[in-house]
């Protein structure tokens, strides 16, 4: 009895001091990353809970509103860009990992096989959007008129030779339409919940140099509380970087 007093009072002591952290993420692969790193915050008196989202959209808005305290879902681009349209104040934390746009197909096997007239799907919010066509700059399916504007829309597109068709669509919702159209720019972590396999299916993909590392986002009135700095410095770990190394096999890669 003495026993079971004694722990019932260690449970209560360590409920009483420990640091809560709601976190907003998608499911693939940020919140496979945050419940891998749920077990070593305990120990560092940190309860973790995520929530999940799908979309890019309500995370942002939650932290910003103080429902939640944090997001683990976007990069840097995307957060610049959503501050700016939102008038928001959301911060990075710390950079965690890459997941590299890649370019997927259920009719071809090579982008040069793309035919004249090819529907090609890219996202419809404008980082991942201008993100798709850099990608497809480099690869040299078309030509934009900057290839260094990371906003570019289908109106900067200047040369055209196969005069693909550009459906603009949430990044979410493109792997449901892979068999329907020619070609698809596709997030890995929607690649992933597809069932996709980067490194195989993926006809063109980023490489690991990729300046969108995807990031820890917080306010700035809780960026720098123990709670996140515990968060940050297990993203960091040697753990995590294992973990993703095994688990996504190149189609996640560590930015640390």
């Amino acid at each position: 009895m003495k026993k079971l007093l004694a722990v019932v009072a260690a449970v209560a002591a360590f409920s009483a001091n420990a640091e809560s952290l709601m976190v907003a993420a998608t499911p693939v692969p940020h919140a496979e990353i945050l419940n891998f790193v749920k077990p070593a915050l305990a120990k560092e008196g940190v309860e973790l809970k995520v929530k999940e989202f799908t979309d890019y959209i309500q995370p942002n808005v939650q932290v910003a509103e103080k429902r939640l305290d944090a997001n683990f879902f976007q990069h840097q681009p995307y957060l610049d860009e959503f501050n700016k349209a939102k008038g928001t104040q959301l911060v990075s934390v710390t950079g965690v990992h890459i997941e590299p746009l890649g370019v997927y197909s259920a009719k071809i096997k090579k982008l040069d096989e793309l035919s004249s007239g090819a529907t090609v799907v890219i996202p419809n919010d404008a980082t991942n959007g201008g993100r798709a066509l850099l990608l497809l700059d480099k690869a040299g399916v078309i030509k934009l008129k900057d290839n260094k504007n990371i906003l570019s829309t289908v109106k900067d597109v200047a040369e055209n030779p196969k005069s693909l068709k550009f459906r603009e669509l949430e990044a979410a919702t493109i792997p449901r339409v892979l068999t329907q159209v020619d070609a698809a720019l596709i997030n890995t972590n929607y690649a992933l919940e597809a069932k996709l396999n980067p490194e195989k299916d993926a006809l063109v993909i980023e490489g690991s140099d990729s300046p969108y590392v995807n990031i820890l986002v917080a306010r700035p009135d809780n960026k720098d509380s123990e709670a996140m700095k515990k968060l940050a410095a297990a993203l960091h770990s040697p753990e995590v970087k294992q973990f993703i190394n095994e688990k996504y096999k190149g189609a996640v890669v560590p930015a640390f």
